[in-house]
Protein backbone atom coordinates (compact mmCIF):
# COMPACT_ATOMS: atom_id res chain seq x y z
CA UNK A 1 0.00 0.00 0.00
CA UNK A 2 0.97 3.35 -1.08
CA UNK A 3 2.60 5.65 2.14
CA UNK A 4 1.91 9.31 2.05
CA UNK A 5 4.61 11.33 3.29
CA UNK A 6 5.75 15.09 3.77
CA UNK A 7 9.57 14.88 1.74
CA UNK A 8 12.62 16.87 0.22
CA UNK A 9 13.28 16.18 -3.70
CA UNK A 10 16.69 14.97 -2.77
CA UNK A 11 15.83 12.27 -0.32
CA UNK A 12 12.65 11.39 -2.83
CA UNK A 13 15.57 10.90 -5.17
CA UNK A 14 17.77 8.99 -2.35
CA UNK A 15 14.51 6.52 -1.95
CA UNK A 16 14.30 5.99 -5.40
CA UNK A 17 17.86 4.97 -6.06
CA UNK A 18 16.94 2.24 -2.89
CA UNK A 19 13.51 1.55 -4.52
CA UNK A 20 15.71 1.10 -8.04
CA UNK A 21 17.88 -1.77 -6.24
CA UNK A 22 21.02 0.55 -5.89
CA UNK A 23 23.16 -0.43 -3.76
CA UNK A 24 26.39 1.53 -3.77
CA UNK A 25 26.76 5.15 -3.92
CA UNK A 26 30.55 7.38 -3.80
CA UNK A 27 30.66 10.66 -3.78
CA UNK A 28 31.58 14.24 -1.89
CA UNK A 29 29.25 16.22 -0.44
CA UNK A 30 28.27 19.97 -2.29
CA UNK A 31 25.61 22.17 -2.34
CA UNK A 32 22.82 21.70 -3.21
CA UNK A 33 22.86 17.99 -3.46
CA UNK A 34 24.47 17.08 -0.35
CA UNK A 35 21.08 15.40 1.34
CA UNK A 36 21.19 13.06 -1.89
CA UNK A 37 24.46 11.63 0.19
CA UNK A 38 23.22 11.94 3.74
CA UNK A 39 20.34 10.06 3.39
CA UNK A 40 22.20 7.22 1.61
CA UNK A 41 25.16 7.36 4.11
CA UNK A 42 22.57 6.54 6.50
CA UNK A 43 20.06 4.21 4.53
CA UNK A 44 21.97 2.36 2.58
CA UNK A 45 23.46 0.28 5.39
CA UNK A 46 19.92 -0.40 6.89
CA UNK A 47 19.77 -2.46 3.24
CA UNK A 48 22.96 -4.19 3.23
CA UNK A 49 24.77 -1.82 0.70
CA UNK A 50 27.35 0.40 1.07
CA UNK A 51 28.76 4.35 1.08
CA UNK A 52 31.73 5.70 0.64
CA UNK A 53 32.60 9.54 1.10
CA UNK A 54 35.05 9.65 -1.28
CA UNK A 55 38.66 12.16 -1.35
CA UNK A 56 36.55 14.03 -4.09
CA UNK A 57 33.83 14.05 -7.33
CA UNK A 58 36.51 12.31 -9.39
CA UNK A 59 37.33 9.40 -7.10
CA UNK A 60 33.41 9.13 -6.29
CA UNK A 61 32.55 8.63 -10.22
CA UNK A 62 35.34 5.61 -10.06
CA UNK A 63 33.92 4.06 -7.47
CA UNK A 64 30.62 4.35 -8.65
CA UNK A 65 31.62 2.68 -11.89
CA UNK A 66 34.01 0.53 -10.30
CA UNK A 67 30.86 -0.68 -8.27
CA UNK A 68 28.67 -1.15 -11.62
CA UNK A 69 31.17 -3.91 -12.84
CA UNK A 70 30.77 -5.90 -10.05
CA UNK A 71 27.06 -5.65 -10.72
CA UNK A 72 25.62 -3.29 -8.06
CA UNK A 73 23.50 -0.69 -9.04
CA UNK A 74 25.38 2.49 -8.50
CA UNK A 75 24.91 6.35 -8.20
CA UNK A 76 27.10 9.55 -7.23
CA UNK A 77 25.22 12.60 -6.96
CA UNK A 78 26.64 16.04 -7.03
CA UNK A 79 26.25 20.11 -8.84
CA UNK A 80 28.03 22.01 -11.34
CA UNK A 81 31.74 21.74 -10.41
CA UNK A 82 31.67 18.51 -9.06
CA UNK A 83 29.81 17.34 -12.73
CA UNK A 84 32.55 19.20 -14.36
CA UNK A 85 34.97 16.97 -12.85
CA UNK A 86 33.51 14.05 -13.39
CA UNK A 87 33.20 14.18 -17.14
CA UNK A 88 35.78 12.11 -18.16
CA UNK A 89 34.63 9.51 -16.10
CA UNK A 90 31.73 9.86 -17.52
CA UNK A 91 32.97 9.41 -20.90
CA UNK A 92 34.60 6.24 -20.04
CA UNK A 93 31.73 4.71 -18.76
CA UNK A 94 29.74 5.83 -21.98
CA UNK A 95 32.39 3.96 -23.98
CA UNK A 96 33.18 1.33 -21.52
CA UNK A 97 29.30 1.01 -21.53
CA UNK A 98 29.07 0.51 -17.48
CA UNK A 99 25.56 1.22 -16.42
CA UNK A 100 25.36 3.64 -13.63
CA UNK A 101 23.50 7.02 -12.24
CA UNK A 102 24.50 10.23 -12.07
CA UNK A 103 22.68 12.64 -10.54
CA UNK A 104 23.21 16.60 -11.09
CA UNK A 105 21.06 19.38 -8.50
CA UNK A 106 22.18 22.48 -10.54
CA UNK A 107 23.11 25.74 -9.42
CA UNK A 108 24.40 28.77 -10.87
CA UNK A 109 27.66 28.81 -12.26
CA UNK A 110 30.36 28.50 -13.89
CA UNK A 111 32.78 28.11 -11.58
CA UNK A 112 31.95 27.63 -7.94
CA UNK A 113 29.07 30.49 -8.90
CA UNK A 114 25.88 30.67 -6.65
CA UNK A 115 26.10 27.23 -4.56
CA UNK A 116 23.01 27.69 -3.03
CA UNK A 117 20.90 29.59 -5.87
CA UNK A 118 18.83 27.72 -8.60
CA UNK A 119 20.14 27.02 -12.56
CA UNK A 120 19.53 25.03 -14.90
CA UNK A 121 22.86 25.91 -16.74
CA UNK A 122 23.98 22.21 -17.09
CA UNK A 123 21.87 20.99 -19.49
CA UNK A 124 24.75 21.31 -22.23
CA UNK A 125 27.12 19.60 -19.91
CA UNK A 126 24.82 16.91 -19.43
CA UNK A 127 24.54 16.65 -23.38
CA UNK A 128 28.49 17.36 -24.44
CA UNK A 129 30.70 17.86 -21.28
CA UNK A 130 32.72 14.36 -22.06
CA UNK A 131 34.85 14.81 -24.71
CA UNK A 132 34.09 12.44 -27.80
CA UNK A 133 30.57 11.19 -29.69
CA UNK A 134 28.38 9.18 -27.45
CA UNK A 135 24.42 9.32 -27.24
CA UNK A 136 23.15 10.27 -23.85
CA UNK A 137 20.43 10.08 -21.61
CA UNK A 138 19.34 12.75 -19.26
CA UNK A 139 16.00 13.56 -17.60
CA UNK A 140 14.52 16.10 -15.51
CA UNK A 141 11.69 15.87 -12.69
CA UNK A 142 9.34 18.81 -12.03
CA UNK A 143 8.83 17.58 -8.52
CA UNK A 144 9.73 15.49 -5.52
CA UNK A 145 6.85 12.36 -6.91
CA UNK A 146 9.00 12.83 -10.06
CA UNK A 147 12.05 12.61 -8.19
CA UNK A 148 11.32 9.37 -6.45
CA UNK A 149 9.82 7.83 -10.03
CA UNK A 150 12.28 9.29 -12.49
CA UNK A 151 15.24 7.95 -10.30
CA UNK A 152 13.66 4.34 -10.62
CA UNK A 153 13.70 5.40 -14.51
CA UNK A 154 16.70 6.28 -14.71
CA UNK A 155 18.78 3.37 -13.40
CA UNK A 156 16.23 1.50 -15.53
CA UNK A 157 17.50 2.95 -18.38
CA UNK A 158 21.34 2.51 -17.33
CA UNK A 159 20.75 -0.92 -17.07
CA UNK A 160 18.75 -1.34 -20.50
CA UNK A 161 21.02 0.53 -22.85
CA UNK A 162 24.14 -0.04 -20.55
CA UNK A 163 24.91 3.39 -19.73
CA UNK A 164 25.27 6.35 -17.62
CA UNK A 165 22.29 7.96 -17.48
CA UNK A 166 22.19 11.71 -16.20
CA UNK A 167 18.92 12.70 -13.64
CA UNK A 168 19.22 16.63 -13.80
CA UNK A 169 17.54 17.96 -10.40
CA UNK A 170 17.59 21.93 -10.20
CA UNK A 171 17.94 23.54 -6.49
CA UNK A 172 14.28 24.22 -6.58
CA UNK A 173 13.31 20.60 -7.07
CA UNK A 174 16.19 19.13 -4.97
CA UNK A 175 15.16 21.63 -1.89
CA UNK A 176 11.27 21.52 -2.46
CA UNK A 177 9.33 19.85 -0.04
CA UNK A 178 6.09 18.17 -1.45
CA UNK A 179 3.65 15.33 -0.38
CA UNK A 180 5.09 12.18 -2.21
CA UNK A 181 3.20 8.73 -1.96
CA UNK A 182 5.60 5.75 -1.93
CA UNK A 183 4.68 3.43 -3.77
CA UNK A 184 4.87 -0.30 -2.42
CA UNK A 185 8.39 -2.31 -3.45
CA UNK A 186 5.90 -4.73 -5.68
CA UNK A 187 4.11 -2.26 -7.86
CA UNK A 188 7.34 -0.69 -9.11
CA UNK A 189 8.97 -1.85 -12.69
CA UNK A 190 12.96 -2.36 -11.88
CA UNK A 191 15.00 -3.37 -14.75
CA UNK A 192 18.01 -5.35 -13.94
CA UNK A 193 20.85 -5.78 -17.25
CA UNK A 194 20.54 -9.02 -19.20
CA UNK A 195 23.52 -11.28 -18.61
CA UNK A 196 24.99 -13.91 -21.18
CA UNK A 197 23.78 -16.87 -22.11
CA UNK A 198 26.57 -18.38 -23.91
CA UNK A 199 29.15 -19.87 -21.90
CA UNK A 200 32.50 -17.73 -20.71
CA UNK A 201 34.31 -19.57 -23.79
CA UNK A 202 32.27 -18.36 -26.77
CA UNK A 203 30.97 -15.01 -24.75
CA UNK A 204 32.28 -11.71 -26.13
CA UNK A 205 31.33 -9.06 -23.65
CA UNK A 206 30.86 -6.54 -26.68
CA UNK A 207 29.19 -8.16 -29.14
CA UNK A 208 25.88 -6.38 -29.65
CA UNK A 209 22.96 -8.38 -30.10
CA UNK A 210 20.00 -7.17 -31.79
CA UNK A 211 18.97 -4.14 -29.70
CA UNK A 212 22.41 -3.06 -30.05
CA UNK A 213 23.14 -3.71 -26.80
CA UNK A 214 25.68 -6.46 -25.61
CA UNK A 215 24.97 -8.42 -22.29
CA UNK A 216 27.08 -7.68 -18.97
CA UNK A 217 28.66 -9.74 -17.04
CA UNK A 218 29.29 -9.16 -13.35
CA UNK A 219 33.22 -9.37 -12.62
CA UNK A 220 32.95 -12.86 -10.55
CA UNK A 221 30.27 -14.38 -12.52
CA UNK A 222 32.93 -16.30 -14.23
CA UNK A 223 33.65 -14.41 -17.40
CA UNK A 224 36.63 -12.87 -17.71
CA UNK A 225 36.72 -9.06 -19.62
CA UNK A 226 38.79 -5.97 -20.21
CA UNK A 227 37.34 -3.21 -19.65
CA UNK A 228 38.92 -0.19 -21.58
CA UNK A 229 38.11 3.45 -22.53
CA UNK A 230 40.75 3.06 -25.79
CA UNK A 231 38.30 1.80 -28.72
CA UNK A 232 38.05 -1.91 -28.39
CA UNK A 233 36.77 -4.55 -30.68
CA UNK A 234 34.28 -6.89 -29.50
CA UNK A 235 36.45 -8.77 -27.06
CA UNK A 236 37.06 -5.47 -24.99
CA UNK A 237 41.02 -5.11 -25.76
CA UNK A 238 42.04 -1.82 -27.84
CA UNK A 239 42.20 -1.97 -31.38
CA UNK A 240 43.36 0.91 -33.62
CA UNK A 241 41.68 -0.51 -36.70
CA UNK A 242 39.54 2.24 -38.62
CA UNK A 243 36.49 -0.56 -38.62
CA UNK A 244 36.60 -0.65 -34.63
CA UNK A 245 36.03 2.68 -34.38
CA UNK A 246 33.50 3.53 -36.77
CA UNK A 247 31.61 0.92 -35.43
CA UNK A 248 31.55 1.37 -32.10
CA UNK A 249 31.43 4.97 -31.43
CA UNK A 250 28.34 4.90 -34.22
CA UNK A 251 26.83 2.01 -31.92
CA UNK A 252 27.36 3.96 -28.63
CA UNK A 253 24.70 6.94 -30.36
CA UNK A 254 22.28 3.98 -32.12
CA UNK A 255 21.55 2.21 -29.02
CA UNK A 256 20.07 5.54 -27.96
CA UNK A 257 18.81 6.90 -30.74
CA UNK A 258 17.25 3.98 -32.60
CA UNK A 259 15.47 3.65 -29.41
CA UNK A 260 14.20 7.20 -28.67
CA UNK A 261 10.65 6.36 -28.91
CA UNK A 262 10.81 4.01 -26.18
CA UNK A 263 12.94 6.74 -23.65
CA UNK A 264 11.74 9.91 -24.63
CA UNK A 265 8.75 11.14 -21.88
CA UNK A 266 7.60 14.64 -22.14
CA UNK A 267 4.05 16.22 -20.81
CA UNK A 268 1.30 18.81 -22.34
CA UNK A 269 -0.90 21.02 -20.56
CA UNK A 270 -3.66 22.74 -23.12
CA UNK A 271 -1.51 22.49 -26.01
CA UNK A 272 -4.66 21.39 -28.21
CA UNK A 273 -5.68 24.93 -29.37
CA UNK A 274 -2.73 26.61 -28.44
CA UNK A 275 -1.15 29.49 -30.46
CA UNK A 276 1.94 29.93 -28.02
CA UNK A 277 3.49 27.34 -26.39
CA UNK A 278 5.81 27.47 -23.29
CA UNK A 279 8.81 25.07 -23.20
CA UNK A 280 9.93 24.41 -19.91
CA UNK A 281 11.06 21.89 -17.78
CA UNK A 282 12.81 20.98 -13.75
CA UNK A 283 11.76 24.27 -11.33
CA UNK A 284 10.83 26.25 -14.40
CA UNK A 285 8.23 24.14 -15.38
CA UNK A 286 6.38 25.01 -11.97
CA UNK A 287 5.96 28.69 -13.25
CA UNK A 288 4.70 27.79 -16.45
CA UNK A 289 1.81 25.65 -14.82
CA UNK A 290 1.06 28.87 -13.53
CA UNK A 291 1.73 31.60 -16.15
CA UNK A 292 -0.50 29.71 -18.94
CA UNK A 293 -3.71 29.34 -16.43
CA UNK A 294 -3.02 33.07 -16.18
CA UNK A 295 -2.59 33.41 -19.87
CA UNK A 296 -5.75 31.22 -20.38
CA UNK A 297 -8.34 33.60 -17.96
CA UNK A 298 -7.30 36.44 -19.98
CA UNK A 299 -8.15 34.57 -23.34
CA UNK A 300 -4.75 33.62 -24.69
CA UNK A 301 -4.49 30.07 -26.42
CA UNK A 302 -1.32 29.24 -24.37
CA UNK A 303 -0.21 25.66 -23.20
CA UNK A 304 2.97 24.18 -22.07
CA UNK A 305 5.19 21.26 -23.51
CA UNK A 306 7.27 19.83 -20.65
CA UNK A 307 9.98 17.73 -21.92
CA UNK A 308 10.92 15.22 -18.99
CA UNK A 309 13.90 13.56 -21.32
CA UNK A 310 16.23 16.33 -21.99
CA UNK A 311 18.66 14.08 -23.83
CA UNK A 312 17.93 12.46 -26.34
CA UNK A 313 15.96 15.07 -27.74
CA UNK A 314 11.88 14.95 -27.81
CA UNK A 315 12.39 16.20 -31.80
CA UNK A 316 9.12 14.61 -33.09
CA UNK A 317 6.99 15.94 -30.86
CA UNK A 318 8.92 19.59 -30.79
CA UNK A 319 8.52 19.45 -34.44
CA UNK A 320 4.97 18.49 -34.83
CA UNK A 321 4.53 21.06 -31.85
CA UNK A 322 6.05 23.51 -34.42
CA UNK A 323 3.59 22.70 -37.04
CA UNK A 324 0.39 23.78 -34.66
CA UNK A 325 2.02 26.52 -32.28
CA UNK A 326 2.77 30.15 -33.73
CA UNK A 327 5.58 30.66 -31.21
CA UNK A 328 6.99 29.01 -28.77
CA UNK A 329 9.12 30.25 -26.12
CA UNK A 330 11.95 28.63 -24.05
CA UNK A 331 11.56 29.30 -20.50
CA UNK A 332 15.05 28.45 -18.81
CA UNK A 333 17.34 29.15 -15.60
CA UNK A 334 20.58 29.68 -17.96
CA UNK A 335 21.59 32.53 -20.33
CA UNK A 336 20.00 30.38 -23.25
CA UNK A 337 21.16 26.73 -23.75
CA UNK A 338 17.68 24.56 -24.59
CA UNK A 339 16.26 27.29 -27.13
CA UNK A 340 19.29 26.67 -29.25
CA UNK A 341 18.18 22.84 -29.64
CA UNK A 342 14.80 24.35 -29.76
CA UNK A 343 15.89 26.40 -32.89
CA UNK A 344 17.47 23.28 -34.28
CA UNK A 345 14.67 21.11 -34.18
CA UNK A 346 11.92 23.37 -35.26
CA UNK A 347 14.19 24.91 -37.91
CA UNK A 348 11.89 28.23 -38.55
CA UNK A 349 8.54 26.39 -38.54
CA UNK A 350 7.87 28.43 -35.59
CA UNK A 351 9.18 31.63 -33.89
CA UNK A 352 11.07 30.83 -31.35
CA UNK A 353 11.16 32.79 -28.36
CA UNK A 354 13.74 32.58 -25.06
CA UNK A 355 12.83 33.48 -21.69
CA UNK A 356 16.63 33.06 -20.06
CA UNK A 357 17.22 34.24 -16.68
CA UNK A 358 20.21 33.66 -14.86
CA UNK A 359 20.44 36.29 -11.76
CA UNK A 360 19.96 33.13 -9.12
CA UNK A 361 16.11 33.63 -8.77
CA UNK A 362 13.78 31.66 -10.25
CA UNK A 363 11.52 32.93 -13.33
CA UNK A 364 7.99 34.54 -11.73
CA UNK A 365 5.06 33.39 -13.41
CA UNK A 366 4.28 37.21 -14.13
CA UNK A 367 7.55 37.22 -16.04
CA UNK A 368 6.31 34.16 -18.22
CA UNK A 369 2.92 35.85 -18.77
CA UNK A 370 4.68 38.69 -19.81
CA UNK A 371 6.89 36.73 -22.52
CA UNK A 372 3.33 34.96 -23.15
CA UNK A 373 1.01 38.56 -24.18
CA UNK A 374 4.65 39.87 -25.50
CA UNK A 375 4.07 36.99 -28.06
CA UNK A 376 0.08 37.73 -28.14
CA UNK A 377 0.66 41.20 -29.03
CA UNK A 378 3.62 40.51 -31.81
Amino acid sequence: MAKAVLMQGNHACAEGALAAGARFFAGYPITPSTEVAELLAKRLPQVGGTFIQMEDEIAGMAATIGAALTGVKSLTATSGPGFSLKQELIGYASMAEVPCVIVNVQRVGPSTGQPTSPAQADIMQARWGSHGDRGVIALSPASVPECFSLTIEAFNLAEQYRTPVVLLLDEIIGHMREKIEIPAADSLTIVNRKKPVLPPGEFLPYQPEADGIPPMPAYGDGYRFHVTGLAHDYTGFPSGANSTSQELIARLHTKITDHADKIVTFEEQQLADAEIAVIAFGGTARTAYAAVEMARRQGIKAGLFRPITIWPSPAKQLKALAQKAKTIIVAELNYGQYVQEVERIVAGQAKVVSLAKWNNDPITPQEMLAAITGAQAN
